[in-house]
């Protein structure tokens, strides 16, 4: 391969986009990248119905926001435009009239209901519901009756009889589908706009594009898709159908086993980064153990042969945990920016971020930043910061209290507070030191309590965090109240 490799993403902009359609885009791209080839970024929006400005937009945003810019195609320009399908409606109805010129084509009156008839007779008989061929052979006699009825016509492709066709996959090997078996299909539909196949085969192959790179749902067009690119005489791409993906109990994929689209995992607080990386294990496998990549790793790694054919299993766990990682490496700035959102939503924040508060944001969210495995998790192990009101999150952590240990421990705490001149994570340690010593008491019986009596909890970031971030005031708050004493 080289810089000739000419790759495409062409989602239907009917609803945002989803894991399965950021996946495909994310193999079509790193095999650009990898070979410094182009990326083209193509509406197939001929589902007049459905099809929305505000779809297209939630579609480009999040491929933006993954980090996965594209080349040529919408908004972007290019010499192989339009890159929307309804801009391009001449070009299908010119070559439909050229399959038609040839006898390779013809117009089909069928109803609704003659076609239904037609499919519930195959399936009678055990077969493959497909087009019989009733308009095939039709007389320019029979075909004006039709119209003069004032039926709606379609176009209909005319599939070659007791033939083979073999679909070439970079990923499943050869495949063989045999003719007889497809029937007559229709390109352009009543209302003049072609369907799926028609307009992928004229697209690709017009815009020069030399990899398919797409879910395996497609794979039983492309017999067809290759029917067309022969008739047309064009010259076909090479087909790359990725296996499905499947949510953890082995069925397809739905909102059941987690969200489905990309601007939710971005509204929850997951990294781009992260889910890239996610992604790209979603029926690639590396080289190497390693799981964890940059963008110029993957670029470098990936390669269509290590594309598995076995459907990939979509384990949230797994995206958590990769998320995590990420988190956990980004700058505290970072985080913050994308917490404040949700400190706001959840009341924690309510006015203005002043750069005294920022300052203060960072040590608390520096606190909390590896226990997250998402952004949005961030008000649960913060809130214990916000409310000098120490609730007690369980029994357990109420009877650390009752030890008859605690008093003198909060006691020589309370003084130790009182004297020292400020408080940072590093004389806060030296403090502990100190206390633990002068009292003669393991660790667990001094840091334990403290714990408790601060925040209500017996798990959660380490005290030497926790101490300055509350600071003198609020500590002497918490221990009056804890204590009984206020």
């Amino acid at each position: 391969m080289d810089s000739k490799v000419r790759v495409r993403f062409a989602p239907s902009p009917t609803g945002p986009l989803h894991i399965g359609g950021a996946r495909s885009a994310l193999f079509n791209w790193l095999l650009a990248r990898k070979y410094g080839g182009k990326m083209i970024l193509r509406m197939e929006d001929t589902d007049l119905e459905r099809s929305s400005t505000e779809s297209e937009q939630n579609i480009i945003e999040s491929l933006e926001w993954l980090g996965l810019n594209w080349d040529e195609g919408i908004n972007k320009g290019g010499d192989y435009g339009p890159y929307r399908q309804t801009e391009r409606l001449k070009t299908y109805i010119e070559a439909a009239g050229e399959l038609m010129s040839r006898g390779q084509a013809y117009y089909c009156y069928c109803t609704e209901e003659e076609l239904e008839a037609e499919r519930q007779a195959c399936m009678a008989r055990g077969e493959l519901p497909r087009y019989l061929g009733r308009c095939r052979n039709l007389s320019e006699e029979e075909r004006n009756r039709l119209e003069a009825e004032g039926r709606k016509r379609v176009v209909r492709f005319r599939v070659p009889e007791n033939e083979k066709v073999v679909v070439e996959d970079e990923v499943r090997g050869n495949v063989v589908f045999e003719t007889s078996g497809i029937g007559d299909y229709v390109i352009i539909k009543s209302d003049g706009i072609p369907t799926y196949n028609f307009a992928v085969v004229l697209d690709d192959a017009l815009m020069k594009i030399t990899h398919v790179i797409r879910g395996e749902e497609h794979l039983s067009n492309t017999p067809r898709q290759l029917l067309l690119y022969d008739a047309l005489n064009l010259d076909p791409p090479s087909f790359a159908h990725v296996s499905l993906i499947l949510g953890k109990d082995r069925s397809k994929m739905s909102k059941r086993h987690g969200s489905t689209s990309i601007e939710a995992y971005r509204a929850k607080g997951y990294l781009p980064e992260a889910l890239v990386n996610f992604l790209v294990l979603l029926g690639w496998s590396p080289a190497g153990e390693e799981e964890i990549f940059s963008m110029e790793e993957l670029i470098n790694q990936f390669s269509l042969d290590r594309v598995a054919k076995n459907p990939a299993v979509f384990d949230a766990d797994k995206l958590n945990w990769i998320n995590g990682c990420y988190i956990r490496k980004s700058p505290v700035e970072r985080i913050i920016d994308l917490a404040v959102p949700f400190l706001r939503e959840s009341g924690l924040i309510t006015g203005e971020v002043t750069p005294d508060i920022y300052d203060w944001l960072k040590m608390v969210v520096a606190s909390v930043q590896e226990y997250l495995s998402c952004v949005a998790d961030i008000t649960d192990y913060v809130a214990m910061y916000f409310d000098d009101h120490v609730q007690m999150e369980n029994d357990e952590a109420g009877a650390v209290l009752e030890d008859p240990d605690v008093a003198p421990v909060i006691n020589t705490f309370r003084r130790k507070i009182a004297e020292a001149e400020e408080l940072t994570p590093e004389n806060t340690k030296a403090i502990l030191k100190a206390l633990t010593k002068e009292l003669k008491l393991g660790g667990k019986k001094v840091y334990m309590p403290l714990r408790v009596a601060l925040t209500g909890r017996t798990h959660g970031p380490e005290l030497f965090y926790i101490i300055p971030i509350l600071g003198r005031d609020r500590i002497l708050v918490r221990l009056a109240q804890t204590m009984g004493e206020g």
